[in-house]
């Protein structure tokens, strides 16, 4: 009995000791890793700077002929934040005149056109086939929604096209429809727009929060982190890097 019950005491502190390892080895990466992104952070920081302050050099030329359309999307909370949207389309407006920057959220739309001069909207600059120049930025404002009831309204132009086609009961179990027609049917109900070269994601999560999946298939994705956060640097550092991206396919 004594020895049964030292092989229990042995086997307790075997599994407490064993527990303590384990958990001071989780903290040790636990603190590695902080480390880590604190150091990268401030890297950034630093390198943000000196490319705001023009003393890299190689930022100073970036070809912007590369990057045709630019898309931005914000996540919900921060679009509130609309000081700072006008003052990130500002940045951009120096860099790249002739754009389209894809805003998540319409209803800063009026107040956002306010205050940048010049700035004409793609939907009346389209309709009206005004040809877009460089004097001007071109804007085109996309919320989550619009996603949803465009894809529901292409699929019901599909329906009615194909219902209409007198197919059997047989053959429409079997329809499949393809990438161009559902492009097609978009189109047509006024929801294909332009692909973006390169799409900038302001917030937390690291997806395109809920830019339509469409007109992303060859889109080059940076998540750049908060709007709180976002400085200059960062911006030409993002723009720079895809325009010296050799794209050997795409559209």
């Amino acid at each position: 009995m004594d020895f049964s019950n030292e092989s229990r005491v042995l086997h307790r502190c075997s599994a407490q000791i064993g527990n303590l390892l384990l958990l001071s080895l989780w903290h040790l990466v636990h603190s590695i890793i902080r480390i880590c992104n604190f150091t990268l952070d401030i890297a950034n920081v630093l390198e943000s700077y000196l490319i705001s302050s023009g003393l890299l050099g190689r930022y100073k030329s970036l070809h912007i002929a590369k990057l045709r359309y630019l898309a931005i999307v914000i996540e919900s909370e921060e679009a509130y934040q609309t000081s700072k949207i006008i003052e990130l389309l500002q940045w951009l407006e120096l860099l790249v005149s002739n754009m389209f920057a894809f805003m998540i959220r319409k209803k800063s739309k009026d107040f956002i056109l306010e205050n940048l001069d010049g700035a004409i909207l793609f939907q009346d600059a389209h309709e009206n086939n005004v040809l877009l120049d460089q004097q001007h930025m071109t804007l085109e404002f996309v919320s989550f929604s619009d996603g949803k009831e465009a894809v529901a309204k292409a699929a019901n132009v599909l329906f009615m096209k194909y219902s209409k086609s007198g197919v059997t009961d047989q053959n429409q179990k079997e329809k499949i429809f393809t990438e161009s027609q559902m492009s097609e049917a978009l189109k047509t109900v006024g929801s294909g727009g332009p692909e973006p070269d390169l799409l900038l994601v302001y917030g937390p999560a690291r997806c395109h929060l809920g830019f339509p999946a469409w007109r992303i298939k060859y889109t080059e994705i940076v998540h750049m982190g908060p709007l709180k956060s976002m400085n200059y640097g960062s911006l030409i550092k993002a723009i720079y890097k895809f325009t010296m991206v050799r794209q050997n396919y795409g559209k």
